[in-house]
Parts: structure tokens; sequence; C-alpha cells
């Protein structure tokens, strides 16, 4: 699972089995919709999965976050990440953590 700052500002967030594959895909217009339309994008989080399933599911509970959660985590704010959770009644990171 991985997120990319684009051109706009804006962030994406996907997943994959080869990173450097897929930011040289983004980066040449070849990815997703979105990045196309704001390039350069620029990587700025990774996590590494075994599992390309988990990797999947990471990428969509990420990207029901809020701006500010995905820059707690991209910021090893934990406790941050945590907080803005409880804000709006999420239980996500919460029950990714226990598994």
């Amino acid at each position: 699972m991985y997120i990319l700052e684009c051109a706009d500002g804006s962030y994406y967030t996907g997943s994959t089995n080869n990173l450097e594959l897929r930011l040289a895909q983004h980066q040449a217009g070849e990815g997703a919709n979105h990045t196309k339309k704001y390039l350069p994008v620029k990587l700025l989080y990774y996590e590494e999965f075994t599992r390309i399933d988990e990797a999947f599911y990471r990428e969509k509970q990420v990207q029901g976050w809020s701006r500010k959660k995905k820059e707690a985590l991209m910021s090893g704010m934990t406790d941050e990440l945590k907080k803005a959770a409880e804000c709006i009644n999420e239980t996500h990171y919460k029950n990714y953590k226990k598994q």
C-alpha cells in the first residue's frame, strides 16, 4: 500500500506487488486516471505486506480516511491517528491493528 502526492497537492492511495514499477507507470501517465491528470507524483509513504489481498484491504481502508488522518499516518503520529479515528467514531484503525 502506498500514498502519493500529486502535483495539485492531492493524495492518491494505491496498492501493488511491485512498487518501483508502479511508480514508474504513474510518472509515465500510465497509472490511475487521477494521477495522470496531476503529474508529477511523489511517493510519500508505503507499507509492505506479504499478501496482495492484505495490501488491497489496507488501501481501501486508508482511501476512506480524511487528509488529516492520512497525514498522521505518514508522519508516524499514532496518537493523533487514534484521536482522529475516535473523533469521527471510526474503528477501522483499532480493528486493523488487532489482526
